[in-house]
């Protein structure tokens, strides 16, 4: 199935979870695919260095990629600096072509209340999840609607909807992502070019992973995060915890001529649950 030939895109958070499984539905669908992620090593010390690729990783995932057949740019990516984006768009519109697609699936999260919540942390999450998806379709939306054609998903969250204690951050910027959805759905729907959001419940990732294994050793109940997972799973109408390649299929078909019509909507995903 080749829908998609001939077209760029350009997947933010493309290295790792839902992002990287989207990048391969793209490229199965005959699409010259960009991904790029923050860099562990340009995450130095940080405490949350090891939630990020390392360059060994960005090779693996380039060549994985490739076996679709296109052609295919990785490399470090941090969407909280307009320099960084355009060195990223740059070297990646050498490789793949200017970008048709924009997915925009980079994100972060973290639990902390609002009391008490720190300003560095807020604006992170903010900085990260709704700025980050600004700023990547502030420099690709002209083009887009230049050359009469684009697809933008934005990569939202039940989230945006529906309140969760101790995230506030999180719930915030997914709000303002839908916002900023359908303020580019209209802007760019008179020559072209389609924003939407795709809204996931809970996604089995490693980053989905790795925040319930923390909630089950701050909880110091005994619990497992195996045991946590079931948990969650068993909370959901469908029993289960939705997969990235269920999500990636979904972003391949709002990607493609068929889905023209599909624009300023928020598609959840979730077996039927609320959050």
């Amino acid at each position: 199935m080749n829908e998609l030939a001939g077209r760029s895109a350009v997947i933010t958070g493309g290295l790792t979870g839902q992002g990287l499984a989207i990048a391969h539905e793209l490229a199965r669908l005959g699409a010259n695919v960009a991904v790029g992620s923050f860099v562990r090593e340009a995450a130095g010390r940080s405490g949350d260095a090891a939630a990020y690729p390392d360059p060994e990783e960005i090779v693996a995932v380039r060549d994985a990629l490739a076996t679709h057949g296109g052609k295919v740019f990785a490399g470090h990516l941090d969407v909280r600096d307009t320099d960084a984006i355009r060195q990223f768009l740059e070297a990646a519109a050498g490789v793949c072509g200017a970008p048709d697609i924009l997915v925009n699936a980079a994100g972060t999260t973290a639990e902390q209340p609002v009391s008490g919540h720190s300003d560095e942390l807020w604006l992170k999450i903010i900085d990260t999840n709704l700025n980050g998806a600004f700023r990547m379709i502030r420099e690709v939306l002209p083009g887009m609607m230049e050359r009469g054609w684009g697809r933008i998903v934005n990569i939202g969250s039940t989230a945006a909807e529906v309140g969760w204690k101790d995230n506030p951050a999180y719930c915030a910027s997914k709000s303002g992502l839908l916002g900023l959805t359908r303020c580019v759905a209209l802007e760019g729907a008179p020559r072209g070019v389609t924003c939407v959001m795709v809204s996931p419940t809970w996604v089995e990732t490693e980053l989905m992973r790795r925040n319930v294994e923390q909630v089950a050793a701050r909880e110091g109940k005994g619990r497992t995060a195996a045991e946590l997972m079931a948990e969650i799973a068993a909370q959901n109408p469908q029993q289960r915890i939705i997969q990235p390649d269920e999500i990636a299929a979904l972003v391949g078909f709002l990607c493609g001529e068929r889905a023209k019509g599909i624009n300023m909507e928020n598609i959840k995903v979730t077996g039927g649950a609320l959050w």
